[in-house]
């Protein structure tokens, strides 16, 4: 089964915990029985493992988004990286290019597209492989999945099929409406249109040639810039006579805001936190290394991380993105495919990080142009390469980089840092990567 996973937002709603490049799907937040924590990528990876242990997935994101999956799902996950947003259309077009050319899948292989972040159980994976059983009947040049609908939601297009059956055409599709719509929507067997679909590989690459001027993979994607903003649904799905649609009733969750993230926490506290006998309905997310008391609270969501605080009634907390907005602050924190790092500090001219390389990890070979930077090792074993001159360090070794020196640091077991940046114009801009000689 080739599936590609669209992965994109920042995730505001789910603020502190994310940011401009930690979307809402690189938390670690659900428990899994050996007691540790996973995000809704990793969740999602594995689950798709489970049901199909040769799946080709493939993650069609933005640049911001590569090093976090790296990180947390290891170099091997394959990435199409989007130059710049431009809906889901283009973005489909040129992961599916990339299979093509890049993968060297077959033109007439099924592909199925999802989100990359739904809550689901492992039967929501083996309808997927049903899209694609459905699309290899070559019944519909397209499959879609209708998800049973739970509430009248104002969130999702709804899809009105023309019968019952488990299986069936497609009578209509609707846009997002109001309460009231969706409710008469239901009442007349709609289904909710979670953009999930299948189709022959070469369907959409023809698709796409008749809205774009490309030849390859390789030229989509320098042209990408240039191209119009459309959705999947609006360029192909509405206009597509030869569709079919799969009825799924299993569990299908969006866990977009803190109200419903905190539904399927596992226990009500994750971190430092205490809730006195007097709390009810409290949901505690806290990332740093200071207690908190929560007392006498209802229906309530504290989240604490380097980011901020917040501390909100669930039902409230659906409305924060427009205050979100008006924040502008530094990242704080955010995982590279190297390990993370962790903002303590922020003076004018001194940015102060506590960086972790996972073991076998380095940093890119790279020099500043605006700052000086020193590394205080804390612990773990690594080696260091400054102007091409190489030297190993440990626990309470110091390194000084001038500006414009090149460096890096590579970790031999996990390798904890603290790097403190003094300059007048310290910027993530501030970088240019070098090629490290072997």
């Amino acid at each position: 089964m080739n599936i590609i996973l669209l992965s994109g937002g920042s995730g505001k709603r789910l603020w502190p915990l994310s940011n401009e490049i930690r979307s809402k799907q690189f938390i670690k937040i659900f428990k899994k029985e050996n007691g540790e924590y996973e995000s809704m990528v990793q969740r999602v990876y594995r689950q798709i493992r489970t049901v199909d242990t040769e799946a080709v997935v493939t993650i069609a994101t933005s640049r911001t988004q590569v090093s976090a999956i790296h990180n947390q799902l290891g170099e091997d996950v394959g990435i199409s990286v989007e130059p710049c947003r431009r809906d889901t259309f283009p973005a489909i077009a040129l992961a599916t290019a990339w299979l093509k050319d890049i993968k060297g899948v077959d033109e007439d292989e099924p592909v199925v597209v999802c989100p990359v972040d739904p809550y689901v159980e492992d039967s929501y994976y083996e309808a997927l492989k049903e899209l694609s059983a459905q699309v290899e009947r070559n019944e519909a040049s397209l499959v879609l999945m209708g998800i049973e609908p739970t509430y009248p939601s104002e969130k999702y297009g709804y899809i009105i099929p023309a019968d019952k059956e488990a299986v069936s055409s497609v009578d209509t599709f609707k846009e997002k409406p109001d309460a009231e719509t969706a409710k008469e929507y239901i009442s007349r067997g709609a289904l909710w249109n979670g953009g999930v679909f299948a189709y022959r590989l070469r369907y959409v690459l023809e698709k796409a040639h008749e809205l774009i001027d490309f030849t390859d993979y390789a030229d989509l994607f320098a042209k990408y810039e240039t191209l119009p903003k459309i959705s999947f649904d609006y360029a192909v799905v509405e206009k597509e006579p030869r569709i079919r649609m799969l009825r799924y009733g299993g569990q299908w969750m969006d866990l977009g805001t803190w109200n419903t993230l905190t539904e399927i926490m596992a226990e009500p506290v994750i971190g430092d936190a205490v809730l006195n006998d007097t709390c009810e309905n409290v949901n505690v997310i806290n990332e740093l290394n200071v207690p908190v008391v929560c007392m006498g609270l209802k229906n309530m969501v504290v989240s604490v991380s380097a980011e901020g605080v917040l501390v909100s009634d669930k039902e409230q907390s659906g409305y924060i993105k427009p205050y979100v907005d008006k924040i502008e602050q530094q990242i704080m924190f955010a995982e590279k495919s190297w390990g993370s790092f962790h903002v303590l500090d922020v003076e004018e001219d001194s940015l102060t990080i506590k960086v972790t390389l996972n073991p076998g990890h380095r940093m890119n070979y790279h020099s500043h142009l605006h700052r000086d930077e020193i590394w205080n090792v804390i612990s773990g074993e690594g080696t260091v390469v400054v102007d091409g001159m190489e030297q190993n360090v440990k626990a309470g070794d110091v390194v000084t980089m001038q500006a414009g020196c090149r460096h890096t640091v590579s970790a031999v077991t996990e390798l904890k840092l603290i790097e403190v940046q003094l300059g007048k114009e310290i910027s993530v801009h501030d970088k240019q990567k070098f090629e490290l000689d072997a």
